[in-house]
């Protein structure tokens, strides 16, 4: 579905707001021209890395916002990278999580069947606190595959779910209670898994401890809203625990008490987004075929460069 483009707006709805970003915040386009942007993933050396789904690449995108291709693969979506440095991509088609050298464009599988059968459709994914990665799988691209020319993929597994990848390759699934589970993101003392569903418009959360979650509850939600695209899609924290999630309109900012502080509106929503910049104060946001830099006055959690405290 097709929405008109939307003014740039700030929308509080808690003076805390403002402790997050300026009034006069401006936003600027980084990079354009893609089919569909997923993933943001930022690099300390001062690029980012940026999936494509409708382009079926994998993008290094510099300062100056030159872009170059690093992979090819079938509809790359979320990105992370491990403690060791690693890049990591949720490659759809595969029906994978994979390990990518951007070096070279090739990539490794490292995580494709639980309880024998393929996964359906790896969507995000994150550095767990113990070093783990832990992922998304869902079934909302394996309708679009034949449409890219990859033929029908019907679900392989019985329920969607959530999982953990651990550092030696073992997988296991946390929970298979949502309907569509897509963005995840730990706060930054590691205490806490949230995970948003794009179908039921909300946000989950659990106590995290040694790998495995537990009290499972709503944190949010976020309802779709007439005339602004999105829907809860790429998550992050920030340091001080505030939760930043892709809805209707733009970003959705929430205390870490579940308040809703305001609303980042951009012109054609977002869809993911991450923290970069010398001081992860910066907004690097993927948004339809932009992606967009908007500076903030917090900073953000990125736990492949920041210890979970």
């Amino acid at each position: 579905m097709r929405f008109p483009a939307l003014p740039f707006q700030l929308q509080a709805l808690s003076p805390d707001f403002w402790n997050l970003i300026s009034h006069n915040a401006k936003l600027r386009v980084l990079a354009t021209g893609f089919g569909f942007t997923e993933g943001p993933v930022w690099d300390k050396r001062g690029f980012l890395y940026v999936s494509d789904e409708d382009q079926n690449k994998i993008y290094r995108i510099d300062a100056d916002g030159k872009r170059t291709a690093v992979v090819s693969l079938g509809i790359p979506d979320g990105n992370t990278y491990n403690r060791h440095g690693q890049l990591f991509d949720c490659a759809t088609v595969l029906r994978a999580v994979i390990r990518i050298n951007p070096h070279n464009g090739t990539y490794a599988i490292v995580a494709h069947l639980y309880n024998g059968r393929p996964l359906d459709a790896p969507n995000d994914i994150a550095l767990g606190p113990d070093g783990a990665l832990y992922f998304t799988d869902d079934t909302l691209a394996l309708s679009r595959a034949p449409g890219e020319g990859f033929g029908v993929m019907p679900p392989t597994q019985p329920k969607t779910g959530v999982y953990r990848l651990s550092p030696d390759g073992h997988i296991a699934q946390l929970t298979d209670i949502m309907n569509q589970p897509n963005g995840l993101a730990f706060s930054p003392d590691g205490k806490l898994l949230y995970v948003n569903d794009t179908v039921e418009g909300n946000i989950r959360v659990w106590d995290f401890h040694n790998g495995e979650i537990s009290n499972g509850r709503i944190f949010g939600d976020e309802p779709r809203q007439p005339g602004k695209p999105g829907v809860p899609d790429g998550m992050k924290t920030d340091q001080r625990g505030d939760v930043w999630v892709s809805g209707p309109g733009g970003i959705w900012v929430w205390s870490p008490a579940g308040q809703r502080l305001g609303t980042i509106q951009f012109p054609h929503g977002a869809t993911n987004f991450c923290w970069g910049g010398p001081g992860f104060e910066t907004l690097y946001v993927a948004a339809n075929n932009t992606v967009y830099v908007l500076p903030t006055l917090t900073r953000g959690f990125v736990p492949y460069y920041q210890h979970f405290r």
